[in-house]
């Protein structure tokens, strides 16, 4: 069979279909089709293993967003979200890049930051030289913690070292660089820290204090870029309504937060749906977005020589498919094989793809129909459900609302006693 995550349609498909679809698609086991329909995958056994003080599983939608070719491979996208159109919107903005080829990816090495806080010290310029010095011995003491990983060609790579200025005087920042391969890595980057703490004290002739991974990955980048015919977007004017956009976003932090927020909307769902750090993802992408001083657009939005648009996306992704997670989460497990990706690497391009499309969506929508049309549809079901409609009536309500250009709550109410149904 060959496999094609363009579906036409699949949005009026029921539940059931959509599952078979998906099925033949990732090639799913009845067992994990059943994962899928049971919304307790997640035993209260499961998840009192996972985190401290359960009671309960909390559930949050999964979907599946279609249409999507990244460096030429087809993909289903599994996201777990509670907010009405994100999915569609993710869907359309891949439809508009793959009339033009789709998108296309790359990625860094999966390096992570391990900081170790060096205080009270005499002479710090001078303790710097003397650990970069003996940098060798340091990375060795840092490998002996997970002898597996180097043997995989992960491991401790490179030092650093900076003295920062603080409230509490001058302190001295050891910088660990370590490949964590297909792993996300804040265990063993923390390790790898606390190892060799001791030794970074002794020869700086100070105190240590923390030793803790950054979520500020920015020598674990992904890039996505994509082009859009001007005529699939309904002229070259609708270009420049985007680009209108993007200049607003690069111009007032404000608009900015939103803009990044639409982005993170895409990736955090799928980081949600696989079992990997969202706050970790956020914290990194919104600080990358200020690196420079001034929180920016996460995005590039432009216009080529024949007037079509490009947009680009580039930002730190520290995720994994080994390892928290990713692998005691049933469900996460099902959601990474949806996905089909082999790597960490191939995930976070994946990632940085789907956040591009969602941004691409969000952007035609409000320079041209605005965002609330598509946005009040979705959100009049949950309106419905608000009132106390069931079943059918939750589709004849919000139908009835949407209509009316009424979506609140009292609206629903009243149009259910309508019916007799209240």
């Amino acid at each position: 069979m060959v496999k094609s995550s363009k579906l036409p349609g699949f949005y009026k498909l029921s539940i059931e279909e959509r599952q078979k679809i998906v099925k033949e698609f990732a090639e799913l086991t009845p067992e994990e089709i059943s994962l899928l329909s049971n919304s307790g995958s997640l035993t209260l056994d499961i998840a009192d293993r996972m985190i401290e003080n359960v009671i309960g599983v909390m559930h949050i939608p999964l979907g599946i967003a279609t249409n999507f070719l990244i460096n030429g491979k087809e993909y289903l996208i599994p996201m777990a979200i509670e907010e009405p159109s994100v999915v569609a919107a993710a869907s359309n903005g891949a439809k508009m890049f793959r009339s033009s080829g789709g998108i296309y990816t790359n990625s860094t090495e999966p390096l992570m930051i391990g900081q170790v806080q060096l205080v009270n010290i005499r002479d710090p310029y001078s303790a710097r030289v003397k650990i970069l010095r003996e940098k060798d011995k340091i990375l060795e003491v840092a490998n002996e913690k997970d002898p597996v990983l180097v043997s995989l060609g992960g491991g401790a790579k490179a030092l650093n070292a900076k003295v920062i200025d603080t409230i509490r005087g001058k302190m001295l920042i050891v910088e660990l660089l370590i490949d964590c391969k297909d792993a996300m890595g804040a265990n063993v980057v923390n390790t790898m820290c606390e190892a060799v703490a001791p030794i970074l004290a002794e020869l700086s002739g100070g105190d240590y204090r923390l030793r803790i991974v950054s979520n500020l990955a920015t020598y674990r980048l992904v890039r996505a870029t994509g082009m859009v015919n001007k005529e699939i977007l309904g002229g070259e004017k609708t270009v420049d309504r985007i680009i209108d956009a993007y200049a607003f976003a690069l111009a007032d932090p404000y608009r900015a937060t939103t803009h990044n927020k639409g982005i993170m909307n895409g990736i955090s769902a799928i980081a949600l749906a696989t079992g990997n750090d969202t706050r970790a993802i956020e914290a990194g992408a919104h600080a990358y977005a200020a690196k420079n001083g001034r929180y920016r657009p996460l995005s590039v939005w432009e216009k080529n020589e024949e007037g079509d648009l490009v947009g680009s996306l580039e930002l730190p992704l520290a995720v994994g498919i080994i390892g928290g997670a990713t692998r005691s989460n049933p469900l996460a497990k099902v959601c990474l094989k949806i996905l089909g990706v082999k790597t960490a690497r191939e995930l976070a391009e994946v990632m940085c793809a789907v956040g591009l499309a969602q941004n691409l969506a969000a952007l035609k929508a409000l320079a041209t129909e605005g965002i609330q049309r598509g946005h009040m549809e979705l959100h009049a079901r949950n309106i419905a459900i608000m009132a106390g409609a069931k079943g059918d009536l939750i589709d004849e309500v919000a139908k009835r609302l949407v209509e009316e250009g009424v979506i609140r709550i009292d609206k629903a109410k009243e149009i259910l006693r309508e019916l007799g149904s209240l």
